[in-house]
């Protein structure tokens, strides 16, 4: 990104080269790759600086749009963010006040989930995940159903134990207090022993 700098405040900005027009005189692209960096400045030209301080994962947080600033003292111009906001860890559900005011939709009653919130999104990829693992052995479940056999007990064993862990990551998630909590249980940090791993652990594999 950058911006442009007449008299002290920023006057425009924009993403790619462009050609520039400052003070009448006609300016190419070629100047963002031929120019040293004092030379565009000279002219008001200034390549943006990120100031990521405050910004944090969007799958957690919504951040606020980047404001631009110019500093005279470092004679830079940089883009920061707010303070982000948490994304909602539970469901919303429609209210009496949205059909009140004629906003719930014909197809919802009240109490109905109008938004869904992180741990109703995070729990369901959990179920999506389960049920993926489960896919490719249901056909072993199906046959002895059909043809009256048994089946074979390490398949089974397996499959009861993906459905435990299943539900015991559904409760860790349910238990979360708050969006961090949320977001600690999905991070994977390297422990004493170099393995990497995450508090929500991992489903078990067939051997």
């Amino acid at each position: 990104m950058y911006a442009i700098v007449e008299s002290g405040s920023i006057t425009k900005q924009f993403n790619n080269p462009r050609k520039l027009v400052i003070n009448d005189i006609r300016y190419s692209t070629k100047i963002y790759s031929l120019w040293s960096v004092e030379e565009k400045k000279a002219i008001g030209l200034y390549e943006v600086e990120y100031d990521n301080t405050n910004k944090k994962d969007e799958a957690w947080y919504i951040n606020t749009d980047k404001t631009l600033t110019y500093d005279a003292s470092g004679d830079k111009v940089t883009a920061s963010y707010g303070t982000a906001t948490a994304k909602a860890i539970n469901d919303s559900l429609w209210t009496q006040q949205d059909s009140d005011d004629g906003d719930l939709p014909s197809n919802k009653e009240v109490g109905d989930v109008k938004v869904e919130g992180l741990k109703t999104v995070k729990k369901r990829m959990i179920d999506n995940q389960c049920a993926g693992l489960l896919q490719d052995s249901d056909w072993r479940v199906i046959r002895a159903k059909e043809t009256g056999a048994t089946l074979n007990a390490g398949w089974k064993t397996w499959r009861a134990s993906v459905r435990t862990k299943c539900n015991s990551m559904q409760d860790q998630i349910d238990g979360a207090s708050d969006v961090d909590a949320l977001a600690t249980l999905f991070t994977y940090t390297e422990q004493e022993d170099k393995s990497v791993t995450r508090p929500l652990g991992e489903f078990p594999v067939k051997e």
